[in-house]
């Protein structure tokens, strides 16, 4: 186990350890731990005046209770927590549970993982898996942080500002995560104006990034309903400075203003599907007058040799040819053959039977 006050100017990172804890000594201190144990932060939780611990597990689902319970909080909370749909709220009076989701990205890939934040007098617990990178940022210079908040506020105060700084970090790395979507999103759309572009590849990746965003969407709603719910649930271990709580409501401004644009970005991807579908009809009936063409000229050059290949055949008969002579017969069939196309034509086109030409 490593102690050692932090001097603000060189802020530590933990790449070895899962866990690290930050604590602001009643002297205004801040002295960091870094550890694989929960139990290696209880005797420094003694005398600090707030704390906050994150600890990284492989399954929090298995691992996170009993991370949570041997740091002194309510058997089954982190349990009850998980219960909920990307997002949940427990208010137990003395202690606080909150689950926000945490967005990853890879390519159009969304997944959503589960945040606990764990709260109680003088120690907020962040619990996350391995798999996504968490509260990096906020982790590197916390100890600057700590000794911002004043010595004398009341404790209830010192943890709104923890919380809130925890939350706002994990939105930040959530909206950059749309940044990737909208990346990959102006890839679809040079697809989408490429007329080569196979529509066996379309298809798929406008549904993966529709997908997307529906994701994206369910996360930010989830994190917004747990703002609200911190904004107005008035939890006792919680503050009632108005100015702390204006600092919540910003955290919700800064959510629904990402929920604008992700909607946004639907919205626009269903115009581009619009546009699409209204390119590809049009290339269609195209198609189909074309065939339509071909078909009624095809039906006048069939009636115009139709008429000739029945005199000849009359004229092939033995009694008759033997009356008449060649050329004659090669001027009826070939006046024959311009009459009944010159009349055929003139019909089709007298019935508007002949389709008009779209390029």
């Amino acid at each position: 186990m490593n102690i050692s006050a932090i001097p603000p100017s060189v802020p530590r990172t933990n790449s070895q350890k899962r866990a690290f804890c930050v604590a602001l000594q009643k002297d205004n201190t801040p002295i960091r731990i870094d550890s694989d144990s929960p139990s290696e932060f209880t005797y420094i939780l003694k005398d600090a005046n707030i704390a906050w611990i994150n600890f990284v597990v492989d399954d929090i689902g298995s691992d996170g209770e009993a991370v949570a319970t041997s740091l002194g909080f309510s058997q089954n909370l982190v349990y009850n927590l998980l219960a909920g749909y990307h997002s949940n709220y427990e208010d137990r009076d003395v202690e606080l549970g909150i689950m926000i989701p945490a967005v990853s990205t890879h390519n159009l890939d969304v997944n959503i993982h589960p945040l606990i934040i764990l709260i109680k007098k003088g120690l907020v617990l962040t619990i996350h898996e391995k798999a996504i990178t968490r509260l990096v940022r906020l982790s590197r210079y916390a100890d600057t942080f700590m000794k911002k908040i004043k010595i004398n506020i009341p404790w209830q105060d010192k943890l709104t500002l923890l919380l809130w700084r925890i939350i706002d970090e994990n939105n930040a790395k959530n909206f950059d995560h749309l940044r990737e979507i909208e990346e990959q999103a102006d890839d679809l759309v040079k697809d989408l104006m490429d007329p080569m572009t196979p529509r066996d590849r379309l298809g798929p990746n406008i549904y993966k990034m529709k997908h997307a965003l529906i994701l994206y969407l369910d996360s930010l709603w989830a994190t917004l309903d747990v703002i609200h719910t911190l904004r107005y649930g008035d939890a006792e271990i919680l503050t009632d400075n108005n100015k702390l709580l204006e600092r919540i409501s910003a955290l919700a401004t800064d959510v629904t203003s990402q929920i604008s644009i992700s909607e946004h970005m639907s919205e626009v991807l269903a115009s581009g599907l619009e546009v699409l579908q209204s390119i590809y009809n049009n290339q269609l009936q195209i198609l189909n007058n074309r065939l339509a063409l071909l078909a009624t000229w095809l039906a006048i050059i069939g009636t115009a040799v139709l008429v000739p290949n029945t005199l000849a055949t009359v004229f092939g008969i033995p009694s008759i040819a033997e009356h008449l002579e060649w050329n004659i017969v090669a001027l009826i069939l070939a006046v024959s053959t311009i009459v009944s196309a010159l009349g055929a034509y003139w019909f089709v086109k007298a019935k508007g039977l002949l389709p008009k030409k779209v390029e």
